[in-house]
């Protein structure tokens, strides 16, 4: 087979990260993270439904730093799946397909996640 020096197609090595990229990424990711975080919901519920001290004992687990640490990134994952969810329905409809608007949405899904996720958990500390 004969070599051609016809250039070769653009790949993420020679592509400058844009938020658009990162979010489409990020959406995937989050996808899967939620998939995992609901075999934990799952293994809750089996705790739950066991035995009061498999309740316990999960419970434990879930408030250690690690369990918490894993709540944290699931409810992360669920916010910024959401607002995205909610980003990509509006382009269904045909709404936000320029760059600058796609940007902006981005941004403001970025931004979104965050603060939900910071006043679910202040409420949850507040109501504990």
């Amino acid at each position: 087979m004969a070599t051609s020096n016809r250039p070769l197609s653009p790949h993420l090595q020679i592509y400058k990260p844009q938020i658009t990229s990162i979010t489409s990424i990020m959406h995937r990711i989050t996808g899967i993270l939620l998939t995992i975080g609901t075999l934990l919901l799952v293994c809750w519920l089996v705790a739950a439904a066991d035995s009061p001290e498999s309740y316990e004992a999960f419970q434990g687990f879930l408030g250690s730093i690690f369990g918490r640490l894993l709540l944290f990134g699931w409810t992360l994952a669920l916010f910024y799946h959401l607002c995205n969810g909610i980003r990509h329905m509006f382009w269904d409809i045909g709404v936000g397909f320029t760059i600058s608007s796609a940007v902006r949405s981005g941004t403001v899904t970025l931004i979104a996640t965050v603060v939900l996720t910071l006043l679910t958990w202040i409420a949850g500390y507040a109501m504990a």
